[in-house]
């Protein structure tokens, strides 16, 4: 595969002409370290995970940052978040001098608390997610936007395979200080099973034999390391009883087929899982499409108790919102268009803009029913 240009590079471009300093997270192997080396290729680069950087910062911070030549990379930087005041001692001494500073993340509890106290008004915060649809005008819900995958698909199964051992049971699981490595296990795999559903912990804890506070904070690391997304519900007055849990569903679609043990599209399809896979996919890709773009990863649910649900709310300019269905056919029928009616119909006078995206519908975007298009998942998801 030929160098992909990532959408959020422009905007790091932009940033580091504003800021003294900007910090890039999300998932590991995501391509944070590539993406700034390509857009800063003048800049000097640091890998603060090296055993012996670590044991220099440590004992020499000021030291070590003054043989820094400027504008530097610092990549994996939450191996030593005790960097940063001296980094912003730097910044707040030379404050005109820009885009010095350009800081990776990916384990971002410890770094974005750091960056929060020692970096507020110093440092523009970025957040890299897996290769996009829009970035490489394909997808394959088994192997999923990780940038290695895609350059090696035949080596997906074991890139996962190691990206699980190595990540999520090493790294996430030391966050959480976790010592039972089966149970953890367990969790990884039980999550996968409920991708697309509604948030339930106490469904989760009981099965595993952990309390509710534990999947609470295993989910919180999942997230904030960018694994998984917690779309919450959206709320108007509508005079109905709204469903208030997030639904829950995993970044990545390549990394939840491993997690479920299915591994090509075949056997994909004829799991059970393909219709919440393919409504993950969806998900993560709006997403994407926003965080690219700058802007919050604002989405968000619909679920009554009167059965009502529509799979994603999103707020537009003025007010608009834009429903969206997401449906692994390739056969539209009017059917799927009536809970977007439905809801368009409840928060009139907003301006709405109601879509079912379908795996496939062919001859372009096309009228369902009043005010409903069908959309392919290329029509939807591939222009700005």
């Amino acid at each position: 595969m030929a160098h992909i240009e990532r959408e959020l590079g422009a905007k790091l471009k932009r940033a580091a002409r504003a800021f003294p300093s900007l910090v890039l997270t999300g998932p590991r192997r995501s391509g944070k370290t590539y993406l700034l080396r390509h857009a800063f290729p003048h800049a000097s680069y640091h890998l603060l995970e090296d055993p012996d950087v670590i044991a220099r910062i440590r004992a020499d911070a000021r030291g070590w940052l003054a043989d820094v030549r400027t504008p530097a990379i610092l990549d994996e930087v939450q191996h030593v978040p005790e960097i940063l005041p001296y980094i912003r001692t730097l910044v707040d001494r030379a404050p005109s001098r820009r885009g010095r500073w350009l800081l990776t993340g990916s384990q971002d509890f410890t770094l974005m608390k750091g960056v929060s106290e020692s970096m507020a008004g110093r440092a523009a915060v970025f957040t890299l997610l897996p290769l996009s649809y829009r970035e490489t005008k394909r997808w394959n819900l088994v192997r999923g936007g990780f940038p290695e995958v895609m350059l090696r698909p035949r080596s997906a199964g074991d890139w996962f395979r190691s990206y699980i051992q190595t990540y999520l049971e090493r790294d996430v699981r030391s966050l959480l200080q976790v010592r039972d490595l089966a149970t953890f296990r367990r969790f990884l795999a039980l999550l996968a099973t409920r991708n697309g559903q509604l948030l339930n912990k106490t469904d989760l804890a009981a099965p595993l034999g952990v309390s509710v506070p534990t999947i609470t904070s295993w989910l919180a690391v999942l997230e904030v390391t960018g694994h998984v997304l917690l779309v919450p519900p959206f709320f108007e007055n509508l005079g109905k009883r709204l469903v208030k849990s997030p639904k829950l569903y995993w970044v990545d679609s390549g990394l939840l087929c491993a997690l479920l043990g299915l591994a090509s599209s075949a056997e994909l399809e004829r799991s059970p899982f393909v219709g919440p896979c393919f409504e993950g996919f969806v998900a993560s890709e709006l997403v994407k499409n926003l965080l690219n773009a700058g802007k919050r990863p604002e989405i968000f649910h619909f679920r009554d108790q009167q059965g009502l649900e529509v799979d994603f709310v999103v707020p537009g300019p003025a007010g608009s919102l834009r429903l969206i269905e997401a449906k692994w056919t390739r056969t539209v029928t009017p059917d799927m268009a009536r809970p977007l009616n439905r809801l368009a119909a409840a928060v009139q006078p907003r301006k709405v803009e109601c879509v079912v995206v379908a795996r496939g519908a062919p001859g372009g975007p096309r009228a369902m029913a009043p005010g409903v298009r069908a959309l392919s998942v290329e029509e939807l998801l591939g222009s700005p």
